[in-house]
Formats: C-alpha cells, structure tokens, sequence
C-alpha cells in the first residue's frame, strides 16, 4: 500500500506545471522562414529592377 501511495504522489508531482518553464520549440525555425521571406523579396526586387534594365532600349 505505501509503495502504491508513493507512486501515486510522484506522479501527481511530476504533473506539476510550475516547475516546467514554457520553451518556444519552433521560434529559431519561425525566426529562419522569416529571414529567408525577406531574402525572397530582396532578391525579386533585384530581378524586377533587372528585368527593366535589360527591357529599356539602349540609348546612344
């Protein structure tokens, strides 16, 4: 009986969520997808301004 009270009182402990400080798993991939989304947009605006460039006729 006292081995099963014991058990019950672990379990009941380990369940606490005080002690368990709240860690966010996925920020450093959240942080990565939006340092590559303005990567994306830095390099479609270099493409467009690019594409204008060789768009214009030459002029001499």
């Amino acid at each position: 009986m006292k081995h099963i009270l014991l058990a019950v009182i672990l379990l009941l402990s380990a369940c606490d969520g005080s002690s368990v400080t709240t860690q966010k798993i996925a920020e450093p991939q959240r942080q990565a997808l939006e340092k590559a989304k303005g990567v994306d947009q830095t390099s479609q605006k270099a493409n467009e301004e690019l594409q204008k460039k060789i768009s214009e006729p030459e002029e001499k």
